[in-house]
């Protein structure tokens, strides 16, 4: 037990992998923290385990955890989002104070946390929810951070946060590496940043995840792409991806997507990739991501086609039993030159991140209007680029875009984006055709390209959808020589009569 005088700077309750490691980097950066375990057993394993960590505690009763905490107290739950994370805020409260801190590190939903800090609040209680992203290895040396709460509950935790979070250079916008266990990285800017009140924190989180199935999804495309119609073996698109790491694509996912096409099955020596299961399994948030972004009306097709990508490949079966079933006639085309396809491929995957990332930020815009925040875009481009999984040299061109115009209503705007997409349009155009008429699907690329060139054009055929609309079911509509907001209806029973205004 700690010394009254010696009490712990946070506690954080839920030892699985992402609470171990959270717990070591605090305690690496210097901070006392209490630790506490639904099961006694794994807590003391983990205090063997790291024993050499001067600033670890661990403690087998919630009370006794509770009361080595300084006041404020702060604490961290590192626990399954849902039931689990309300059973642990219900058996904390009692032994709680005023003023006093709780946060929820998991990924839960951002609406589940809205009801937890107006609960808390009543009880005179102070919530956050943090969204956590990097993984184990991120939660380890350092994370980005996405807060969500009150300003008086960000000034109590935002030193830690701030020390404990991973750090850019703030010259290159480059990740600072090399943290080792209690050598953590100091200097640079923290990938960590008050978001905003009431679930803002974990909404941004889910965004961040719902733009991460939209980048894996397009990585497994341009590698598709690349094995069935270039002919290319695994271990040659690793090598193909590493370049590209070094280029515009520079990120996390192409980095280790590299490695992945490399690595050998240890057990047949085949490469690794060729013999995982092609079933991808999905935790949820890229699927609250697109029922949301349906909610509010804001087109967000390539997130939506990532985790329909991912139902489609779970029903393996299925698919066996239709691929003998139903025939293809799919053109073979003849590749003149596939080195340019291969940098063809880039390209395409390059834009159609670009308008993945540009769905991700409108949604964001709306939900600012939607619950009354106010997100700093730049900046929350700017914490993603270290410590989580989308990190990329690409958030550094979204940070400068908001610089540039903090009321930049869609990055397809930016002059940055639209000489991008102006360079390289024609070979995402062509990779789109060509995994097309070859019968490769590439739902991402595909709805990516839908969505710029309905973006960009001054006129649709909703005109007829809206016209369609009005004759079955009244619904009215506007005219294009009338004022925006007056709405018409045309008697479609008796059509030689004149239209009326509604």
């Amino acid at each position: 037990m700690l010394d009254r005088t010696e009490n712990s700077n946070i506690g954080l309750i839920g030892l699985a992998v992402m609470g171990q490691n959270l717990a070591l980097n605090i305690a690496d950066h210097g901070f006392k923290i209490s630790v506490y375990n639904r099961t006694y057993e794994k807590t003391s394993k983990f205090l063997k385990t790291n024993s050499e960590v001067v600033n670890l505690f661990g403690f087998s009763v919630l009370k006794d955890f509770v009361e080595s905490l300084q006041k404020p107290r702060k604490i961290i739950i590192m626990v399954q989002a849902g039931n689990a994370t309300d059973s642990v805020i219900e058996s904390l409260i009692p032994l709680l104070d005023q003023g006093d801190i709780i946060i929820d590190g998991g990924n839960a939903k951002w609406t589940d946390t809205i009801i937890r800090e107006k609960k808390l609040n009543q009880l005179n209680l102070l919530f956050v929810g943090s969204g956590v992203s990097g993984g184990e290895e991120g939660a380890r040396f350092g994370p980005s951070l996405m807060p969500g709460c009150s300003k008086e509950a960000w000034g109590a935790i935002k030193n830690i946060w701030l020390a404990i979070s991973a750090k850019v250079d703030p010259k290159t916008g480059k990740p600072i590496t090399g943290a080792t266990p209690g050598n953590p990285i100091s200097g640079g800017l923290p990938c960590a940043s008050y978001i905003g009140a009431n679930g803002a924190g974990h909404y941004v989180k889910m965004v961040h995840n719902g733009i991460e199935y939209g980048d894996m999804q397009m990585i497994c495309e341009a590698y598709h792409i690349l094995v069935e119609i270039v002919g290319m073996a695994p271990f040659e698109i690793g090598e193909s991806f590493e370049k590209w790491n070094h280029g515009i694509l520079d990120s996390f996912l192409i980095e280790i997507t590299a490695d992945i096409l490399k690595q050998k099955d240890p057990v047949t020596g085949k490469p690794f990739v060729d013999i995982v299961l092609d079933a991808a399994g999905q935790k949820g948030t890229g699927k609250w991501t697109s029922v949301n972004a349906l909610d509010m009306g804001i087109p967000a097709p390539t997130v939506a086609e990532a985790v329909f990508a991912r139902c489609l490949s779970a029903a393996k079966e299925e698919r066996v039993h239709a691929a003998k079933s139903i025939p293809s006639n799919q053109k073979q085309i003849s590749l003149e030159n596939p080195l340019e396809l291969i940098d063809a491929v880039r390209d395409a995957l390059y834009c159609s991140k670009i308008c993945s990332y540009a769905q991700g930020f409108q949604l964001m815009r709306e939900a600012e209007k939607e619950y009354n925040w106010t997100l700093n875009f730049g900046e929350i481009a700017q914490i993603w680029r270290g410590g989580c999984i989308i990190r990329a040299a690409f958030l550094q061109k979204i940070t400068e875009a908001y610089e540039r115009d903090p009321n930049l209503a869609n990055l397809l705007l930016d002059s940055y984006f639209v000489d991008c997409i102006e360079k390289y349009q024609s070979n995402w155009r062509k990779i789109v055709c060509l995994a097309t008429t070859n019968g490769i699907p590439i739902p991402t690329f595909s709805s990516a390209l839908s969505y710029f060139d309905g973006y960009r054009r001054e006129r649709l055929p909703q005109n007829l959808l809206q016209a369609q609309r009005d004759y079955f079911g009244a619904h009215t509509y506007e005219r294009i020589d009338s004022e925006r907001g007056k709405f018409y209806h045309l008697d479609w029973l008796h059509s030689n009569r004149p239209e009326h205004q509604v």
